[in-house]
């Protein structure tokens, strides 16, 4: 068996932290006892571009017991968990293709490593298995059923790819559905955002200016926290709805220019390029502390940073500390870089349990609609994110009504009115 992780002697503290995670995923681990049985999967290569943690070690442990030959490689250089990579190696027997602060060509020799395993499904976190595929891997096209995307940034670039008509075989937009970005984005990114930037710094979020770039569904979570822990939150959008309601929400909203001036945190989660620019950090106060939670490292202009610095240093890990040339310090966490996944360890477990419920689910689906899907990008069906929700609750001990006849009755019928 092919891989590459940082070492195989931390399989066991690995193995150790997997347990601990799935413990708080109730939902995958009954799709993985269906799986067991039924064994929807069998005979399917699936390669899984991932953020590489205890809970994706779940997920991948589940498509393996229903069938699927299973390959694991990393979607952001700095979100791999080391010890978790060892352990689906070494324990499990799962190739995976990770490392920890990997430069950019071994990021993508990974990239390839998995594509190399010819897949019949691909399962990104970012579309970077996808983009390739089509880029450079044409050939392979004619084999593969179909894919899953797990986030918003690879959700955009597919749908971009589906509109022009570029887009060869269909995608499960797995961050789409209700049981996905409605918790995994609001409550995971929210809580483990804030997890990222205080232990990547240490510093007391009370009494603070967090700028949050970007009022979707992950900016919501961020500055919902934030507020709760006694930050002055302040919003920045470029959506007339979502600035409106975050307005609503009980926070200022203004121009990006205008919270440069007094932000002592900023956060970007928008999805889009240099979302902070050179002009942005050139009004920034001394000691303004900036991260990304957004897919890639382009929502700050990390070059314009480096213009307009005199000196750079690692003043701690995951802390680089750019001066200017008037002896403003500007602090940049975790180059750009996921916080949530390059100074902390991603969204709670029992977060992750419904995306990758999602995830499993959307792969059984692909399989079972071979060659029933358009090459487009498909919504988790209704009734699939409906059983998810359901699970949840069930494994939460919470119960809620049902209809009787007579409502049903009534909701169906236009004849009963007043």
């Amino acid at each position: 068996m092919n891989y590459d992780v940082k070492d195989t002697k931390l399989a066991e503290k690995g193995q150790l932290r997997i347990e601990w995670a799935n413990q708080s995923m109730p939902v995958l681990n009954s799709i993985k006892q269906r799986f067991t049985q039924q064994q929807p999967l069998k005979g399917v290569r699936l390669a899984a571009c991932l953020h590489v943690t205890t809970e994706t070690a779940s997920l991948v442990q589940t498509l393996k017991a229903g069938g699927a030959e299973v390959l694991l490689c990393a979607s952001n250089p700095l979100s791999t968990q080391d010890d978790v990579a060892a352990s689906l190696v070494v324990n499990d027997q799962i190739p995976v293709f990770a490392i920890k602060g990997e430069d950019n060509p071994t990021y993508y020799k990974h990239i390839n490593a998995a594509l190399d395993f010819l897949p019949h499904i691909t399962m990104d976190d970012g579309a970077d298995l996808v983009s390739t595929i089509h880029k450079e891997r044409t050939q392979q096209i004619p084999d593969i059923l179909g894919g899953t995307e797990e986030t918003t940034t690879g959700v955009i670039r597919l749908a971009s790819m589906a509109k022009e008509g570029v887009l060869k075989f269909p995608i499960i937009a797995v961050n789409d559905a209700q049981t996905k970005h409605f918790f995994d984005n609001r409550y995971g990114t929210g809580q483990s955002t804030l997890d990222g930037i205080i232990r990547a710094t240490n510093r007391l979020l009370a009494g603070s200016a967090m700028v949050v770039c970007g009022y979707g569904w992950c900016g919501r979570g961020v500055a919902m926290r934030a507020a709760g822990m006694g930050a002055n939150v302040i919003v920045t959008e470029i959506d007339p709805l979502k600035a409106l309601e975050a307005v609503m929400d009980g926070y200022r909203v203004m121009p990006i220019a205008d919270a440069a001036l007094i932000g002592d945190f900023f956060v970007t989660l928008t999805g889009n390029i240099n979302v902070i620019r050179r002009e942005h950090f050139e009004k920034m106060k001394d000691g303004a502390i900036v991260s990304n939670s957004g897919h890639f490292n382009v929502e700050l202009d990390i070059e314009g940073l480096e213009a307009i610095s005199t000196k750079k240093r690692s003043i701690r890990e995951f802390v680089e500390e750019y001066t200017l040339a008037d002896g403003r310090r500007i602090n940049l966490l975790g180059e750009g870089r996921l916080i949530n996944l390059a100074a902390a360890e991603g969204h709670p477990s029992s977060v992750m349990d419904m995306s990758f419920a999602n995830q499993a689910l959307s792969a059984e689906y692909v399989v079972q609609n071979k060659g029933k899907l358009e090459n487009n990008v498909y919504v988790v069906p209704v009734e699939l994110d409906n059983d998810i929700a359901r699970l949840k609750l069930e494994a939460m001990e919470q119960k809620i009504d049902t209809l009787t006849k007579q409502q049903q009755e009534y909701l169906e019928s236009w004849k009963m009115g007043t």
